[in-house]
């Protein structure tokens, strides 16, 4: 689209001069091109009232007692004594307000089909289910009536199970009573609902660490005068990590046992190697203790995993040793069967006296509460390690320790970046409240132990990670500056870090994407093109890529507000600024409206840096202060800001 802005002056030649009038009129021309014609939208948009949760006091009231209690646990201070009230609130706020949220996706009048496959299961179009809008897992079960009864009073649901999520349809196994009536293209009314095991198991998990007494994991309490404990001297397996002063620092500390009770934190900023320091250490640790057993968690399936191929791949322990335990919401044909509960194309959960013979277990978060819910003995680990602590709110991390850690003699180790992305959360009010603060955070801003002194960090309770081994010095500069108050080193091989400095095209010298990348057949022959990833920010926290390519989107001012209320978007949110900027080893190329995103000074400061050392091409945004004032000038003329906003943006 090209705008222009046209404006005719009107003036008396007279004198005295007669104040001069205007007619501004916005006119546009529009290329379409195949490939934009291709992407256009499917059905016009219809836009939602963006709803929030706001609790009903009186029903609040009755359910805790007396709004006092209410108000007054929510605005004290988190602590052993309030622990499980607290978090079984915020957990319900949140709940709450995942229900509100996903019935904004309830269709009306959605045909179904059998699928061809599997005449026993239907087949269910659900565009954007592939992007989590809504979010739907194997094992969910969705709620379907047929629309003909929709006005009754009486109507039946059939419950329908997700037995497999595939692009933008998810395919559903019911009951013989919908199955023996069904024809093609039958109607329904469907309505999503919320997978609440979850959210159970948080429950739980906070309610058995009161019982099971885990102050001193939860509230540790401890001294910088005393004098540290000596860390084991080490032989250790990666070589490289000798070469490194706070990896191994990290790794002889954890297998000494310096925190406990205490949590062992690895504070790892982007490329700095924390999965790689937990992979070693678990190792070591697996060698040196002989009656050591450790579970290895992380938040999300794609952590985990790579948590077990490095563990499986490593010569230095006996693989036979390790078993992926997977949750049933995870799609049997595409994970690997070895070392793990797959069995063809089944997911099965072998039994106690089964996994307790294995040294090294490793799960998601979640699906190590099976191990609570199957029996297995307080104690029975000796060591927890959580990598990617920090994307994880805390009742999810305590599902991993309430229950199976021994408090006196269990060692927990957290590691990952409170500087980064947390837990994603949709309740205001549980985010105003502190559940969006992981485990990791709570203690490093919030306990003196994990605090920085007057040069570092007590070596006892935390390492920080300091040399970076992905990102090109310029694509680090910002990040490091802002954030990790510019200790981290540059170390990335040059070979690969400065691979683009010299092309030719650099200024020096969102579900569409995926789509165009299926259809085009201009995108679809690029070789390589397959291997190409596109997500949002989130999906690619801990992760690395060569070249990152950042859309900002947003380019009016209308939006903005509305993003920070939310807690979406760029501006207004280092954590994902940081993400965002140290995901690029080689190249990083930004896109998007620079007089929107001066408004923020992290984003200013990367703007003007980017300047600085001739990395910007695009609005001179030198001209800032003059668009400013023809724009005044335009609203003194009575035009609405969201018309000129079109003409000049």
């Amino acid at each position: 689209v090209y705008p222009a802005t046209l404006a005719f002056e009107f003036k008396e030649n007279t004198q005295p001069a007669t104040h001069p009038f205007h007619i501004v009129r916005f006119i546009q021309a529009e290329y379409r091109s195949e490939l934009a014609a291709l992407l256009g939208p499917e059905e016009p948009f219809r836009p939602k009232r963006l709803e929030t949760y706001e609790p009903a006091w009186s029903i609040v009231t009755v359910f805790i007692g007396r709004l006092v209690v209410f108000r007054s646990l929510l605005e004290s201070d988190l602590s052993f004594h309030n622990y499980m009230e607290r978090f079984d609130l915020l957990l319900y706020l949140e709940e709450d307000q995942m229900c509100l949220d996903i019935k904004r996706y309830d269709k009306n009048d959605v045909s179904m089909v059998k699928d061809h496959e599997n005449k026993r299961l239907l087949v269910l179009e659900l565009p954007g289910v592939s992007e989590n809008r809504p979010s739907v897992l194997r094992g969910d079960h969705l709620l379907l009536t047929k629309s003909e009864e929709v006005q009754l009073s009486t109507v039946t649901k059939y419950k329908g199970y997700v037995h497999r999520v595939e692009l933008d349809q998810v395919k559903l196994s019911f009951s013989r009573g919908l199955l023996d009536g069904f024809i093609d293209n039958m109607k329904f009314r469907v309505e999503f609902t919320v997978n609440r095991l979850p959210l159970r198991l948080q429950h739980r998990a906070v309610h058995m660490a009161v019982q099971h007494e885990l102050r001193d994991v939860l509230f540790p309490v401890g001294s910088r005068d005393v004098t540290p404990a000596s860390p084991t001297t080490l032989r250790l397996f990666d070589q490289k990590l000798d070469n490194n002063h706070e990896q191994k620092t990290a790794v002889c500390n954890i297998v000494a046992g310096t925190s406990k009770p205490a949590p062992y934190l690895v504070f790892g900023p982007p490329g700095t190697g924390k999965t790689v320091t937990i992979v070693e250490a678990i190792k070591q640790v697996e060698k040196n203790i002989p009656d050591a057993y450790i579970l290895a968690c992380a938040p999300s399936n794609s952590a985990a995993d790579q948590l077990c191929e490095k563990l499986i791949t490593s010569e230095h322990v006996d693989s036979r040793k390790i078993y992926r335990l997977y949750a049933s919401s995870r799609n049997p044909k595409v994970i690997p069967k070895k070392n793990s509960n797959v069995e063809g194309d089944h997911i099965i959960f072998p039994r106690k006296e089964n996994l307790v013979c294995y040294k090294i277990l490793v799960s998601t978060l979640v699906t190590a509460g099976r191990l609570v819910s199957g029996g297995f003995p307080v104690g029975h680990f000796s060591h927890i390690f959580v990598d990617e602590a920090g994307h994880a709110v805390e009742p999810e991390t305590i599902i991993s320790v309430a229950g199976l850690l021994n408090a006196k003699t269990g060692q927990l180790v957290l590691a990952g970046d409170p500087k980064q992305l947390g837990p994603i959360l949709r309740s205001p009010f549980a985010i105003k409240y502190g559940l969006g603060l992981s485990l990791l955070e709570r203690l490093m801003t919030q306990n003196e132990l994990y605090q920085k002194g007057t040069t570092e960090y007590d070596s006892r309770y935390v390492t920080k990670l300091l040399q970076n081994y992905r990102s090109h010095p310029s694509i680090l500069k910002i990040p490091n500056e802002l954030f990790y108050d510019g200790e981290l080193v540059a170390c990335a091989e040059k070979i690969i870090s400065c691979q683009y400095c010299t092309w030719e095209h650099l200024p020096k010298s969102v579900e569409k994407i995926r789509k165009a990348i299926k259809m085009h057949r201009e995108l679809k022959s690029c070789s390589g093109i397959e291997e190409l990833k596109v997500g949002s920010v989130e999906e690619f926290q801990g992760q690395e890529r060569k070249v990152i390519i950042v859309s900002t989107v947003r380019s009016d001012k209308k939006h903005i507000i509305l993003d920070e209320t939310f807690s979406i978007g760029f501006l207004k949110n280092e954590k994902r600024f940081n993400v965002a900027v140290t995901r690029a080893k080689s190249l990083l190329i930004m896109v998007g409206n620079p007089i929107i995103l001066q408004t923020d000074a992290t984003w200013g400061r990367f703007i003007n840096y980017c300047i600085e050392k001739g990395g910007y091409t695009g609005y001179d945004i030198s001209n800032l202060e003059e668009t400013e004032a023809v724009v005044e000038r335009l609203l003194a003329l009575n035009i609405h800001e969201e018309t000129i906003g079109k003409a000049w943006l």
